[in-house]
């Protein structure tokens, strides 16, 4: 049983992990994290992400502009870039290391204590992914929100809207977590046991060992 379920963590975790390292390099680069609905012209709606801004008219169809300076933009797309770049980097990193920790991974069969510290290492990894992840998202929600109810705003000025990007990202993040939490409790319980030809490997070698030290103790 505990075999079953430390194959199963294993394969859920890495499926998991790679479903939010996909999602959150979507979310680095859509132009969807705010939306701006315009009541004066309803045909049209406003797009916003960390690397563009994007028009969206039924006639034209989307026009997209991207950033001219890093520095002219606000605080929280400055430091979410960085975050997501690093969330990605550190999400490709965890699943490779954590793909060589995998007991169905041939190489390194007989190694367990390294298989077992690749799998924790790759589940922390994807923890620090999925939180670099969330806090960028969050944070511009967070700021989304107070500019949305700011009473200093006229009410007939348009306000930005949450986008698709952040509900995608918020998602990749909890995948992550939840992929670098299975990975490591798949380290954590009990290992598989040895192929069988290992195994006979394994009784050879005890084998000649005992012969050995029987000899040497005749000749003495």
């Amino acid at each position: 049983m505990a075999l079953v379920f430390r194959t199963v963590a294993q394969l859920a975790g890495v499926s998991l992990s790679l479903l939010g390292w996909v999602l959150s390099c979507l979310t680095n680069y859509l132009p969807h994290w705010k939306n701006l609905n315009l009541d004066l012209n309803e045909m049209e709606n406003w797009t916003m992400g960390l690397w563009q801004a994007c028009v969206i008219q039924e006639e034209v169809g989307m026009q997209c502009k991207d950033f001219d300076s890093f520095l002219a933009l606000p605080a929280e797309l400055r430091v979410s870039r960085i975050l997501m770049f690093l969330s990605n980097g550190l999400g490709f990193l965890g699943l490779l290391v954590s793909g060589f920790g995998l007991d169905c991974l041939r190489i390194g069969e007989s190694q367990r204590d390294l298989k077992r510290r690749l799998l924790i290492l790759g589940g922390i990894l994807s923890w620090v992914s999925g939180i670099t992840a969330l806090v960028p998202v969050s944070w511009v929600a967070h700021k989304t929100i107070q500019e949305f109810w700011d009473e200093n705003v006229p009410d007939f000025v348009p306000r930005w809207e949450f986008g698709e990007a952040l509900f995608l990202g918020w998602f990749a993040g909890l995948s992550l977590l939840l992929g670098g939490c299975l990975l490591n409790c798949a380290a954590c319980s009990s290992h598989a046991p040895l192929a069988s030809g290992h195994y006979a490997v394994a009784q050879t070698q005890d084998h000649h060992q005992q012969l050995e030290t029987r000899n040497t103790n005749l000749k003495n």
